[in-house]
């Protein structure tokens, strides 16, 4: 069935629209220990109001969609913990209640519910790899359930984000499918490839007659990377392009961060003339990042006298 037309798919034809930042990193700026497996989404039942507090200071840099604090919660994660199926998806709604509660007095802003890769729910790093040893069939029945309770608390579209492999963007487009809201699919990616190795025309391709995904892209990879991957996910599938790198590269192997340089406003600009219309940032992006990356797309000359 087709997208629904929505405020923000017509937002994304007049021009760019600004994502949040990194809400892991937020959360520990705010003061939030996050060593646990089930990371930011512990904060949902331990600390909800840190939560909307991370929004709120996204949408005062700047942001105009709100990522709500799901990339890892699942019904296994949460088993583990003792939570039931209702607890869980209580949790699931409340991640989206948050973000609007978070946006409830300033207008224009969207909610976007994250949906996570398998991997993350293992909380092993294995979102940076993929090729899990599961069937795409398996890996749908992961995903359902969970984008069925957050669709149910009415978010604006889902975020199928940092999908490192083609077999889990398949089951993610299979688990959307009749769910009646739009969607964007975002991979994690390592040059012109998937973090599976796939290539990434053959990836964004799986989105191109997929009338749910109203943008595809990348986000939770290096900026340094962001730009081709924009023209080529523009040029394979015709729709808006959605990019929020990371501020660094993150190595799965040591786990621990490389530094590289985010170069605000010049690859902002880069990535909206190549059909970037969804843009942010992930890990270590702040909120003076997304400030800065606001900056650019409202003021291009301005901004890169900055």
């Amino acid at each position: 069935m087709p997208a629904p037309t929505t405020p923000l798919a017509t937002a994304l034809a007049e021009g760019p629209v600004v994502l949040d930042g990194g809400l892991s990193n937020q959360l520990q700026d705010q003061g939030c220990d996050l060593s646990d497996e089930l990371w930011t989404a512990r904060l949902l039942s331990d600390a909800p109001g840190q939560i909307e507090a991370a929004h709120a200071a996204y949408l005062r840099a700047g942001a105009r969609v709100l990522t709500t604090a799901s990339y890892q919660a699942t019904y296994q994660g949460f088993a583990r913990r003792g939570l039931s199926r209702d607890e869980t998806s209580a949790l699931l709604r409340r991640s989206v209640e948050l973000a609007r509660r978070a946006a409830r007095e300033l207008p224009g802003v969207w909610v976007a519910a994250s949906v996570g890769p398998y991997g993350a729910m293992l909380a092993d790093g294995s979102e940076y790899t993929g090729r899990y040893g599961l069937s795409v069939a398996e890996l749908q029945r992961f995903h359902r359930p969970r984008i069925a309770a957050l669709a149910e608390a009415g978010p604006d579209v889902l975020a199928l984000e940092t999908v490192p492999d083609t077999d889990e963007a398949e089951a993610l487009l299979r688990a959307v499918d009749g769910i009646g809201l739009p969607v964007w699919l975002s991979y994690s990616i390592r040059g012109d490839r998937t973090c599976a190795g796939q290539p990434l025309a053959e990836a964004f391709a799986l989105a191109a007659g997929v009338p749910e995904v109203i943008a595809v892209g990348v986000n939770c990879s290096s900026a340094r990377d962001t730009g081709r991957a924009v023209a080529l996910a523009h040029a394979t599938t015709g729709k808006p392009v959605v990019a929020y790198p990371n501020s660094g590269e993150w190595d799965a192997e040591t786990r621990t961060w490389r530094d590289e340089p985010f170069e605000v406003p010049t690859m902002v600009r880069d990535w909206q003339s190549a059909g970037a219309r969804l843009i942010g940032g992930c890990c270590r992006v702040g909120p003076p990042g997304i400030a800065r990356i606001a900056a650019a797309l409202q003021s291009p000359g301005d901004a890169a006298s900055r």
